[in-house]
């Protein structure tokens, strides 16, 4: 046979089955060394030294009998003696201890052996697509993927994935008794993926039935899901038959039941679409997820009518609850062959047991209408509000005062003083770079009084005099200008000997319009003058009797 044409069918082989050349090489080896085994013990032990190895460059597929030279044999199938060793050579080679080694080929084997060859290369190639499986999908748990429908029967399917991958669909892993048709697509979720590590072949499981098959339906047609408004709180499903989704919007404003049933149904009629072809369709009910276990059950028992619920604890601490419906609805809310009150456990979490209206009085669970389960979950939830206000204001409180005391402490930190400068001289000397010193705080304690030091301190200067005397002049002319700009600063009270009394400066007389002109005046006073002397021209006027009646009057 030749190897070189052999290497190149398990390419194809490998490319075939989508894996490794070198797991297929390891497989042909581990067939070939179980087959050869098999071939000269007759089945009948497994101890022989036997050695397969098959190698790439040189192509080459080397298979070997090896057993143990002695002097005296007493297992011929593990042992040789030196005579049948060295039998038929020119020249002894082996001695006892040494290894036998009896080179075999593929044209000695039987049928017999080549059929098994073939089932245990088989067995281990589907063991080698197994571990690939594993590695492609380890990741992609709770993903849905798309498979080829290879054939399908009664007990389940067999699907293509990734091209040339082939899993195994059981009758529980479909939705109801869907039947899938031969080479059409596929939609399958990745439920669970097992490695060879756990003790077990290698195995990835698809499902149509699970749960998660239909959540992540949802998250591919619903879009405020997709992008985390809408949340998918619960969700119990009996394939085929009743699935119950609990949803809740984080946004107040947007409606979660409405958003995943779609405009006018639609988005719910894709999701149905894709549950199988079954005869009877798996319906769907959408409710508003509550933290209040009563109205979340209230709403899991839809489409029945719950009038009064009555919750409890078992000794096993489990969730009980006691719904009572109306007459005539018993049927509804049990559900056909009892699916709808399971799936409403399994989404809330509580056992719950149903009765009619008529029935009530036989409860001894404590039971309460719908309407007062309502209003106290009002009152729970403005609770719960106010309580949530109060932890704002009580956190906003603290804040406030911790700004303040921190503000407070800022304001009262210590104020470090510089250290008074000690006069220095200046000497005109070479020009020399001025080093400015780090200053240094001095501790109170070590603070003395100043003494009478004879020393003077030159510092040695590249600065000029006359630059010294203008940056002086400077500074001088910015102390006037400062002192002469106002001050929000409150002036002091100026005593009445402080005010300097000075002239009053008498402005002078202006020009102002005259009301008369010049000839009337004239007229006027020419009027005046007539008056007087027409008035006075008559009288006899005795002025010394005047004066006589003044002098008397001094006296």
């Amino acid at each position: 046979m030749d190897a070189t044409q052999f290497l190149e069918a398990l390419n194809e082989l490998a490319e075939q089955k989508g894996i490794k050349k070198e797991a297929i090489i390891v497989a042909l080896e581990e067939a070939l060394h179980k087959a050869l085994e098999k071939q000269i013990s007759g089945g009948h032990s497994n101890d022989g030294d036997i050695r397969v190895k098959i190698t790439e460059d040189p192509a080459e597929i080397k298979m070997e009998y090896v057993r143990k030279v002695v002097e005296d044999v007493q297992d011929d199938y593990l042992e040789i003696s030196v005579e049948d060793a060295n039998a038929g050579l020119k020249k002894a080679k082996y001695k006892a201890g040494d290894e036998f080694a009896e080179e075999q080929h593929l044209e000695d084997m039987t049928r017999v052996i080549a059929n098994t060859v073939k089932s245990v290369l088989k067995q281990k190639i589907s063991e080698a697509e197994k571990e690939s499986l594993y590695e492609i999908y380890k990741e992609k748990i709770g993903e849905m993927i798309t498979g080829t429908v290879e054939k399908c029967d009664d007990r389940g399917c067999m699907v293509t994935i990734s091209g040339n991958h082939s899993l195994y669909l059981t009758r529980r892993d479909l939705i109801g008794d869907e039947m899938l048709e031969m080479g059409a697509p596929v939609r399958l979720y990745v439920s669970s993926v097992q490695g060879s590590e756990e003790g077990k072949a290698p195995q990835v499981r698809v499902s149509r039935s699970d749960a998660g098959f239909l959540r992540r339906l949802f998250e591919e047609e619903v879009r405020e899901i997709y992008d985390g408004t809408v949340i998918i709180k619960a969700l119990a499903r009996e394939a085929g038959v009743r699935a119950k989704i609990a949803v809740y919007s984080n946004d107040p404003n947007v409606d979660s039941v409405g958003c995943c049933i779609g405009v006018n149904g639609s988005a719910i009629q894709k999701i149905v679409g894709q549950l199988g072809n079954a005869r009877d369709k798996e319906k769907i009910d959408i409710i508003s997820y509550s933290p209040n276990d009563a109205l979340f059950i209230i709403d899991a028992l839809r489409p029945a009518t719950v009038l009064k619920l009555g919750l409890f604890t078992d000794e096993e601490g489990k969730k009980n609850a006691i719904a009572i419906v109306p007459d005539g609805q018993l049927s509804l809310a049990i559900g056909r062959k009892g699916a709808n009150v399971r799936v409403a456990s399994k989404l809330t979490g509580v056992h719950i047991d149903i009765k009619e209206e008529s029935m009530a009085d036989e409860v001894s669970v404590e039971l309460m209408t719908v309407a007062d389960i309502q209003e106290a979950e009002k009152v729970r939830v403005q609770k719960e509000k106010y309580e949530k206000y109060l932890s704002q204001v009580k956190a906003q409180q603290e804040a406030e005062a911790k700004a303040v005391k921190t503000t407070v402490k800022e304001e009262t930190k210590e104020v470090k003083v510089a250290p008074v400068a000690t006069t220095i001289g200046i000497e005109k000397s070479k020009p020399q770079q001025i080093v400015d010193e780090p200053e240094v705080e001095i501790p109170a304690a070590a603070v003395e009084e100043p003494k009478a030091v004879s020393k003077e301190t030159v510092v040695k200067t590249t600065t000029s005099i006359e630059s010294l005397e203008r940056a002086l002049e400077q500074d001088k002319k910015r102390e006037e200008f400062k002192a002469t700009q106002k001050t929000s600063k409150r002036p002091r009270k100026i005593e009445e000997e402080e005010v300097a009394h000075e002239e009053v400066k008498v402005e002078e007389a202006k020009p102002k319009m005259a009301i008369y002109t010049d000839e009337e005046l004239a007229e006027m006073e020419k009027e005046d003058q007539e008056f007087i002397e027409e008035d006075y021209e008559d009288e006899d006027i005795d002025y010394d009797e005047f004066d006589e009646y003044y002098d008397d009057d001094e006296n």
